[in-house]
């Protein structure tokens, strides 16, 4: 007696995906925590785009009746805004491409060299992290003015360079590297520089593109130490400028807005460019370290 095979029929219409109340609640709180983070910049935009009266004007209006650019213009035309965005981006690069190579020979030798006190280096480098930067501020000013360097380009960068977080993070990844790869160099007569430079380098791309983008966005937004050692305004990077913009324009709203706007428009695009890296470099620090 043969056996009857019935056919299997295919769910006609489109298949409608199932969500779990606890996937539906983190969709609904992480929309609404991107709701409250964009609120001030948005904020931000609308008073920047509105003519001068219309930012006091009661009741307040939530979008702009006549959009303008003439805030930004006044800004433009007024104040040293684009030598500020010159400084802040030399500051930012200098400081960026410096804590890169500092950190990366720092953390590969903690992760494959031994030598004397190497834990006890490590730990007071981890320490670092525990003192707040405000504690320095007065031995490190003292330091740059014995030096010449307030009021200069390195007196802003060579203190901003030492990252003990960066330091930390690049050698856990550096400890997840097999050595084979060392060694295979090695045996090809590759030093320890061609090593670091043509081995770790390329396998840490990721990380490395975490770090330097992290690095560039602190930077960019340091304003105490800036603050501190620069007096001349043509020197000020974006933070120190804006503050001056708000002290010398008084309540005019709509020009410190467009300020901020313009000061905040570089991290938004370096973030929008890279973001990929960002998370692939986070998670691979996660998972190796």
């Amino acid at each position: 007696m043969s056996s009857v095979t019935i056919p299997r029929t295919k769910p006609s219409g489109p298949v409608v995906p199932r969500f779990t109340f606890p996937q539906v609640a983190l969709a609904v709180g992480a929309v609404l925590l991107a709701l409250v983070w964009l609120a001030p910049l948005l904020w931000a935009v609308d008073t920047s785009l509105k003519p001068e009266p219309e930012t006091t004007r009661t009741p307040i209006t939530w979008l702009p009746e006549a959009p303008t650019f003439a805030a930004y213009q006044s800004v433009v035309d007024q104040g040293s805004i684009l030598r500020w965005f010159l400084n802040s981006t030399i500051v930012a690069c200098l400081v960026t491409v410096l804590t890169l190579g500092v950190s990366t020979l720092a953390a590969y030798g903690f992760s494959r060299t031994t030598f004397p006190g190497r834990r006890v280096l490590f730990g007071l480098l981890i320490a670092g992290i525990l003192v707040p930067p405000q504690v320095l501020i007065v031995p490190l000013f003292q330091e740059m003015s014995s030096l010449r360097l307030v009021d200069t380009y390195w007196g802003i960068v060579l203190p901003q360079v030492v990252a003990p977080v960066m330091v930390f993070v690049l050698k856990k990844f550096f400890d997840g590297v097999s050595r084979d790869y060392e060694d295979a160099a090695r045996v090809d007569g590759a030093t320890r520089l061609r090593i670091v430079w043509s081995v770790m380098v390329p396998m840490s791309r990721p990380v490395l593109g975490a770090v330097a983008i992290f690095t560039f966005i602190g930077a960019w937004n340091n304003f105490l130490w800036p603050f501190i050692v620069t007096t001349d305004p043509s020197m000020m990077t974006i933070p120190v400028g804006l503050a001056n913009v708000q002290g010398s324009y008084g309540l005019r709203y709509a020009q410190i807005m467009a300020s901020a706007v313009l000061g905040g428009l570089p991290l938004l695009i370096v973030f929008a460019l890279f973001q990929r890296q960002v998370v692939r470099g986070v998670g691979d620090a996660g998972i190796k370290g």
